[in-house]
């Protein structure tokens, strides 16, 4: 199990479990109650809580302003999904019930899509700190946004890396047991073929359960040995699979993508040298997320540990400027105003809402570890022609 992120300060902790985290308020302001079921516990853990700290220090920032627009008073309540579909579903209806007029729900699709359920029938906008399945939105509706770099945008700046590179064949690595990992690595294969690429095989795990021998033995058999190795598995079953991997005397190259740009697995040190990975963003000197970054590292006590927590951060702009355009706390308006953002300023470049699914246009930053640090390739947006349909 991944160690869980340091969350900064006693009263979060205090506020994880079910209650309410105390806020700065002037006295003129109205009230706006957001929800956020997030996991606290359990496997998503390591990128939620993250995200959530980012999302706090916004929302501080904001309070200490008068709140959204300068006019509502953000009461956020945190309740622990311990990263359970059925628990989020859980947790969801209770802040409902408390109120919440927006939701904030997991680092993944799976339980977003549980709580979207059911604040799409009474029109709350919901936000997924950072799940990327592009079929997410599709599967709850209008109120359900993005906010991260989606996965088949992912792949697709992957895979125009890789064919940069000159790779030619890969070996893709799945697991039904999320969309996440089920879908991230076909993404890329479909990318990959388009340009010319080949798949040459291609294997299934089961999450949680890291024995990779089957697998492994599969790649050290194929008659047409692949030059890269492309799955989305993260923690502990990344750590697993190229601890049993390079210790097999496999050295083919791995790519994956968000989720593997971790503490966890940088701390794997040269384990884990030429792993290709994505982030929200790259902070370049001057730039604005390495001030962002400076500013957390005083807020929390210690530097961000991943894009997590900008991602976080971003959210509560987002909402701050649709507050703003709404021109009130009515959930409707909200949601429309969020909807229409058009090359609004965040920290790691500009995001766009309107003409899309709900699933941003942002830019993703492509990162591979050397030496035990993440080095930074590139930043692109890819272009959406080559981007997949989900």
């Amino acid at each position: 199990m991944p160690k869980l992120y340091r969350l900064h300060r006693a009263a979060l902790y205090a506020a994880v479990f079910g209650t309410t985290v105390a806020v700065v308020s002037t006295a003129s302001a109205e009230e706006i109650i957001i929800g956020a079921a997030t996991a606290q516990t359990g496997g998503l853990a390591p990128y939620d809580q993250p995200a959530l700290a980012g999302l706090r220090m916004a929302l501080d920032e904001l309070n200490a302003k008068g709140g959204l627009a300068g006019k509502y008073t953000v009461k956020l309540i945190i309740k622990d999904t311990r990263s359970d579909t059925a628990q989020t579903a859980t947790v969801a209806q209770e802040l409902i019930d408390a109120g919440a007029k927006i939701m904030i729900t997991p680092c993944d699709a799976d339980p977003s899509i549980s709580a979207g359920q059911l604040t799409q029938p009474l029109g709350i906008p919901t936000l997924t700190l950072c799940g990327s399945a592009p079929v997410l939105t599709a599967a709850v509706g209008d109120v359900m946004f993005g906010t991260y770099p989606a996965d088949n945008v992912q792949a697709t700046a992957v895979a125009d890396f890789a064919v940069a590179e000159g790779k030619k064949k890969v070996f893709l690595l799945t697991s039904p047991d999320s969309t996440y990992t089920a879908n991230l690595p076909e993404y890329f294969g479909k990318v990959f073929e388009k340009k010319g690429g080949a798949v040459v095989g291609r294997g299934t795990f089961t999450m949680g359960q890291p024995d990779f021998s089957a697998e492994i033995t599969n790649i050290k058999s194929l008659a047409d040995q692949p030059d890269l190795i492309m799955t989305a598995a993260y923690e502990p079953d990344f750590p697993a699979f190229i601890q049993q991997l390079r210790g097999a005397g496999v050295t083919i190259p791995v790519y994956g993508a968000d989720a593997i740009g971790t503490p966890t697995i940088k701390g794997l040190g040269k384990l884990v040298d030429g792993v290709v990975y994505t982030a929200a963003g790259y902070a370049e000197p001057g730039s604005k997320l390495e001030a962002f970054n400076a500013a957390f590292a005083k807020y929390a006590g210690h530097a961000p540990e991943s894009t997590y927590e900008v991602n976080g951060y971003e959210i509560g702009l987002i909402l701050d400027q649709a507050v703003k355009t709404a021109g009130s706390d009515d959930p409707k308006a909200i949601r429309d105003a969020i909807a229409g953002l058009k090359d609004f300023d965040g920290i790691t470049g500009k995001i766009t809402y309107a003409g899309t699914d709900r699933m941003p246009l942002r830019p993703v930053a492509l990162m591979r570890y050397e030496g035990g640090e993440g080095k930074h390739i590139q930043t692109m947006i890819p272009d959406a022609a080559d981007v997949p349909a989900p």
